[in-house]
């Protein structure tokens, strides 16, 4: 993919980087509906407008949701993620016993 899917054409609304969030944390548009109260033909359109925004298309060789996530979080950062409650990779302790994001570093 040639295109920097980190940088949003447009600012994200509310409700779109709430249903992103939910996105990233694994959730069904079913199950992503149900949490908004909304119907799931507005979560799939919330989904396309938000994935246009990030400059992301659909074709055969792309999994559109991951590309959507990865875009999000790559944005937004990992707050999507720590919801779901898995160690982050890049922390080491340090010299003085802290721990310590190494994520810059790699």
């Amino acid at each position: 993919m040639a295109i920097d899917i980190t940088i949003p054409t447009r600012e994200l609304s509310p409700f779109e980087i709430l249903v992103l969030g939910l996105l990233c944390e694994g959730m069904t548009n079913a199950s992503i509906a149900r949490e908004s109260k909304r119907t799931e033909k507005v979560i799939e359109n919330t989904i396309s407008r938000s994935a246009k925004a990030f400059g992301i298309t659909s074709d055969a060789n792309t999994n559109f949701r991951v590309l959507l996530a990865l875009a999000f979080r790559a944005h937004f950062g990992d707050a999507a993620f720590d919801k779901l409650g898995l160690p982050c990779s890049h922390f080491e302790v340090n010299e003085d016993g802290q721990s310590v994001c190494t994520r810059e570093n790699h």
